[in-house]
């Protein structure tokens, strides 16, 4: 993304009001709601399962591993972020420096809807759908190119179907 289009999304999604509500909510509320809706899941699967259950241990370890890996990889290859890159003002306020590929917040939601499509698929649609939202809203608000947030997705989607659905 270049600086110029940058700046002409910018001032598109603020001159759409609903819109950028619709991103502010992705950015800064949706994400807490997928984490809630995990715990509570771990809740659920703990009620009625016994905690050495393969959907319970699969559920709690897959994300964990990938949040993991996703900041091993962070770490690795600390590349920068548009607003260190561009000469621009991300639209969601945001310091960090480094660290954008991958998007390790992309990653967390989709890993986590891969769990819910793991034990209930409607659900889990429901927080692919959410996954794709929260992603996008990180790449819109100028915290992440457009290669960070596909590489978080595509990730935890592998990651997930392997050792969620093939092992």
């Amino acid at each position: 993304m270049t600086e110029k289009r940058y700046r002409k999304i910018c001032k598109w999604l603020k001159r759409h009001k609903f819109i950028f509500f619709m991103l502010k909510f992705s950015y800064k509320i949706l994400p807490y709601f997928v984490a809630v809706s995990y715990f509570l899941l771990l809740i659920i699967l703990l009620i009625y399962n016994d905690i050495f259950s393969i959907v319970f241990l699969k559920v709690l370890f897959v994300p964990l591993f990938t949040f993991l890996f996703v900041t091993f990889i962070r770490k690795y290859f600390n590349f920068k972020r548009p607003y260190e890159v561009l000469n621009i003002e991300p639209l969601m306020k945001k310091t960090t420096k480094g660290l954008s590929f991958p998007s390790r917040h992309t990653a967390s939601v989709f890993i986590i809807a891969m769990t819910f499509l793991y034990v209930n698929k409607l659900l889990g649609i429901l927080f692919l759908i959410f996954s794709v939202m929260i992603g996008l809203s990180r790449f819109l608000a100028g915290v992440h190119f457009f290669r960070d947030v596909l590489a978080g997705a595509l990730i935890s989607i592998f990651i997930g179907t392997i050792f969620l659905f093939v092992i």
